[in-house]
């Protein structure tokens, strides 16, 4: 056995010092990245209902960023797979930050046609966001892979949390532009996509994916052995359900509570600082996250994810219409809830697909997120509109629990990398 096998079976990085390189560009392009699609999530819900003057389709700017993201994902993991992480994360982000540019014309323009269009390109952005967080697995022992995705994954609380609280500032600086004032996040949104690409570009050396394959066909035991081997199935298929779940639910419920606490006299500070604690929350407790998911076994923390989003829910559900306070809890709780299904349902993901496939499979996963995605913020407003918030909340917690048995029942087919 070579020191590189021994390192890996004793759950360390086969190259540490060009994992330590790749984790530090991916987080460098992660603080910024989350700047940017914190932008759609605080006042994309605020400008459709401006435009078209009813919350009706208040849902719909989420469920197009999010559909736009779904084609992007299958774009990003096709280039990724041909050649690389680098020229598909770069190109996700500058498609991500054309939306941004295209989302500020149409709110000149009062143009709904036109905003619905570049937040389906905007979208990019997103899907290109959440498939950074495999790039961190490329290259990391199975032992300490949750722990790599994290390390990805929290990186975007930064960008993600002054996004947000940001609103207010950018939409005032867009108004001296002479631009709409709820355009301002955008123009945030499109500059940090942009710096993103940048980094990836000219940073992500070596490319992760790359060196993952080169160091497969060097090699004829360890990485190898997990280039060649069968897809795993039943794992494959639970992290997808946890990861569809808890998208599905926590885009229905974050999509309508600014237009929630708008409706009911709250200001866009107030919108604004609810999301930056549900956007911390999605990301900020990612290191524990990993490595609970690598102690406790990936089942274990994909149940938990169903339970935190249920309690999430009712809490949103009941809490009183003038108190941000318990609104800014429930959607921390949406948020971590999130984080459990994503890091555990990543880890499976990358657990049961070799590297020969493991790219393109991974972004046909993140089309099943974002579509998702798509579904719970097109019909958030649907739903608050015909039956209120306070069903959408409950509603979406107990369908959330639908994690539960699905991990119950993919227990005994394969033990957990744990």
């Amino acid at each position: 056995m070579t020191a590189t096998d021994s390192a890996a079976s004793a759950g360390i990085s086969r190259r540490p010092e060009d994992q330590r390189r790749v984790l530090t560009v991916l987080v460098v392009s992660q603080v910024l990245s989350g700047a940017g699609l914190a932008a759609g999530i605080t006042v994309g819900a605020l400008l459709a209902q401006d435009m078209l003057g009813s919350t009706d389709l208040a849902g719909l700017p989420s469920a197009l960023f999010t559909a736009g993201s779904a084609l992007a994902a299958v774009g990003v993991g096709r280039i990724s797979q041909a050649r690389g992480r680098r020229p598909g994360l770069a190109a996700g982000y500058l498609t991500g930050a054309v939306g941004s540019a295209g989302v500020i014309a149409a709110a000149v323009a009062d143009s709904p046609v036109l905003l619905f269009t570049a937040l389906f390109v905007y979208g990019a952005g997103t899907a290109t966001n959440l498939q950074a967080r495999y790039a961190g697995g490329d290259l990391a022992a199975p032992a300490h892979r949750a722990r790599a995705v994290s390390t990805v994954l929290v990186a975007t609380t930064l960008g993600g949390v002054a996004g947000p609280n940001l609103a207010a500032p950018t939409g005032a600086f867009a108004e001296r532009l002479g631009l709409p004032g709820l355009a301002g996040p955008f123009l945030l949104a499109g500059a940090a996509y942009g710096l993103a690409a940048l980094v990836l570009a000219v940073w992500l050396h070596p490319d992760p994916l790359l060196l993952a394959r080169e160091l497969a066909d060097g090699q004829q035991t360890g990485t190898a052995q997990e280039s060649a081997a069968p897809v795993h199935r039943p794992e494959l298929m639970l992290g997808a359900v946890t990861m569809v779940l808890t998208q599905l639910v926590m885009a229905a419920i974050m999509t309508m509570t600014p237009v929630h606490m708008h409706d009911h006299g709250h200001g866009t500070a107030a919108s604004g600082l609810v999301i930056a604690i549900h956007v911390g929350a999605m990301y900020l407790p990612s290191p524990l996250t990993g490595w609970l998911v690598d102690r406790y076994g990936r089942r274990m923390i994909a149940a938990a994810s169903g339970v935190t989003l249920l309690a999430s829910g009712v809490l949103a559900a009941f809490a009183p219409e003038d108190s941000v306070a318990l609104l800014a809890l429930a959607l921390a709780l949406l948020g971590l809830g999130w984080n459990f299904g994503l890091v555990s349902g990543t880890a499976m993901i990358t657990d049961a697909v070799p590297l020969a496939t493991r790219a393109r499979t991974q972004g046909v996963v993140d089309v099943a997120i974002a579509c998702a995605g798509a579904t719970g913020g097109l019909a958030s407003g649907l739903v608050v509109s015909a039956a209120g918030y306070p069903v959408l909340g409950v509603a979406g917690g107990v369908l959330a629990l639908a994690v539960i048995p699905a991990a119950v029942l993919t227990a005994n087919r394969r033990p957990d990398p744990a």
